[in-house]
Formats: structure tokens, sequence, C-alpha cells
């Protein structure tokens, strides 16, 4: 995890993480699904996928080159962050960013079934994935 600014009271801070950790752990299949279904949408493209805690909990994409300028406004203090960005296998694992209260929480994690397995197993669409994702991500995190 990653803070910029002001440190947050660790109950303020920790609580988001905390409850993006357990939407994760629960929906490990769907969000490999739904990974690899945008990764079939957008092919090779540079965007990150991402969870923005703010206002409301909901899935975005993060283009490298904003995340390349936020390391570069903060003195490279998340040159590690880009390192997983690049050396990401959507075939192989599951790459997402949380972001909220100015930090980022990066979410890298393999499955068994791999992305493209659980993808073909749930056999849904992309939209029908993320709309499921999001309607159950504002259940596990109160903002």
């Amino acid at each position: 995890m990653f803070s910029f600014g002001s440190p947050q009271p660790v109950g303020e801070d920790g609580q988001w993480r905390q409850q993006l950790d357990c939407f994760v752990k629960e929906n490990q299949q769907e969000l490999a699904a739904l990974s690899w279904g945008l990764f079939l949408e957008k092919g090779a493209s540079d965007d990150t996928l991402g969870i923005d805690i703010q206002p409301t909990p909901r899935f975005i994409f993060c283009p490298k080159s904003a995340i390349e300028k936020l390391n570069d406004r903060v003195n490279s203090q998340i040159q590690e962050v880009l390192g997983f960005i690049d050396a990401h296998n959507p075939e192989k694992q599951v790459l997402i960013l949380g972001i909220g209260n100015g930090q980022i929480k990066l979410i890298q994690f393999e499955i068994e079934p791999p992305p493209p397995i659980c993808f073909e197993h749930l056999a849904s669409d992309v939209d029908t994935l993320l709309g499921r994702l999001e309607q159950r991500l504002s259940q596990y995190v109160q903002t």
C-alpha cells in the first residue's frame, strides 16, 4: 500500500483496504473472469483495471500514462507498481489497483483455474460481470 500526503488515521485508512481484501477474496473467480474478458475486449492496451472507492465504489480503467505521471509527482514512490504492471501476465494473473483516501493498493493474484478458464466457466459477458461485481463491491466497501 502506498500513501501520499498526510497519513490517514489507522481506523479510517485500514477500513477500505480490509473491505477491499474481503471483496477480492470472496470474488476471485469472477474478478479473474472480468479481468480476462476486459483483456479480450481491449487487447494489449496500457490500461490497468482499477477500483475507485470514492465517491461510490466502482471499477475504472487506469491508463499507464496517468500512473507514470503520478509516479513522477510522488518522486518515484510507486515505481514498483509500474514494474508489476509491466510484468503482468493476464493469462495467469489478475492485477487491480485499489484507489482510495489518497492511497493506492496493489491487488495481484494467481488463481486456478486461470483467468481464461474462469471467464469460460462463468459464460457471462463483461457488462454483466461488471454490473454484478460492482453491486457486490458496494456491499463490501462502505465509504
